[in-house]
């Protein structure tokens, strides 16, 4: 029973995860944001909103290592499994917003988590800190954005198509899409962490490995769909976005619901040094020569460094 509501929790997270990205671009069109801002804000946030419902729910259970390993896990899917993936099969086009201004909020975002659990507890005002950050930086990006009128990413096709979809299309869908959220965060969180306590492998384990891929799902549909439609920028953006999202959003509101402790010290001595790995590693490949793109190779070489962190982690 528990392996099933694993798998139907994986599911509506996917299914949610979808239906939000759908919602939230018709209205971000309507609203006329441009899609460069989409991808970094609205497509990122709606991916990373299982990674928010998972985290605040097991801190209301009691289960802050699952909090902790989801996001911390999901910062390294997002690179080493979805950017990897991606950039293996399609490469990857990077633009310049992407390495001065987006990578180092992203980075500024990870050495922020790394201070806050420094003393083993992230605490309600580091929680604040890290929305009000949250809340700057999106206020920067989207008036960077409007004064550079860059609307580039998505083809005027596809931009028509959604914004002759009425308002009402992109409410529907993300109504429905919370609720799969919900639903399906509540399943893949009994189910984890019944499968952990009955095959004694930490929760810390199962949230950076299993629960954080199954929350990553959306962003690897959302980048990959984005690369096929030759919108590769906009799974670059996703990716940072939702990276920056999961610390500062997810991590942030689940601090001021209530103070989060890394239990497992396995978490800030190997997890989070991966991340910034990962996080560093991406900035080399974007600027590497052709410093305009990703290219196959690197994504597999990406690939290969996500395969050795959960063979480590299993081991």
């Amino acid at each position: 029973m528990d392996y099933l509501l694993l798998i139907a929790g994986l599911i509506l997270l996917f299914v949610g995860g979808e239906f939000l990205v759908r919602g939230s671009v018709n209205l971000s069109l309507h609203l006329k944001l441009s899609t460069l801002v989409i991808g970094m804000t609205v497509v990122s946030f709606a991916t990373s909103a299982p990674e928010l419902l998972v985290s605040v729910n097991a801190a209301f259970k009691g289960h802050p290592d699952i909090s902790l390993g989801n996001v911390v896990g999901s910062n390294i899917a997002n690179i080493g499994l979805v950017l990897g993936l991606t950039a293996m099969f399609f490469g990857l086009s990077v633009s310049q917003q992407s390495y001065r201004y987006n990578w180092p909020m992203m980075m500024i975002a990870s050495i922020l988590l790394y201070m806050g659990l420094f003393d083993g507890v992230l605490m309600r005002w580091e929680g604040i800190v890290y929305v009000l950050l949250l809340i700057a930086f999106n206020y920067l990006i989207i008036y960077k954005s409007r004064k550079e009128n860059r609307d580039v990413i998505i083809d005027d096709h596809d931009v028509e198509e959604a914004r002759v979809k009425p308002i009402g299309y992109g409410l529907f869908f993300l109504v429905l899409g919370g609720v799969a959220l919900y639903f399906g965060s509540e399943w893949l969180i009994n189910g984890a962490t019944n499968i952990a306590l009955d095959l004694g492998i930490s929760e810390r384990v199962i949230s950076v490995s299993i629960i954080s891929v199954g929350t990553s799902v959306p962003e690897l549909a959302a980048s990959i769909v984005a690369a096929f439609k030759k919108e590769k920028d906009l799974s670059i953006g996703n990716l940072i976005g939702s990276n920056i999202f999961n610390i500062l959003a997810v991590l942030g509101i689940s601090s001021i619901i209530i103070p989060i402790e890394a239990q497992d010290p396995a978490i800030m001595s190997v997890d989070i040094f991966w991340m910034l790995f990962f996080a560093v590693f991406l900035y080399a490949i974007m600027r590497w020569p052709p410093r305009d793109e990703i290219l196959k190779w690197q994504g597999a070489l990406v690939l290969t460094g996500y395969v050795i962190y959960i063979a480590i982690l299993f081991a």
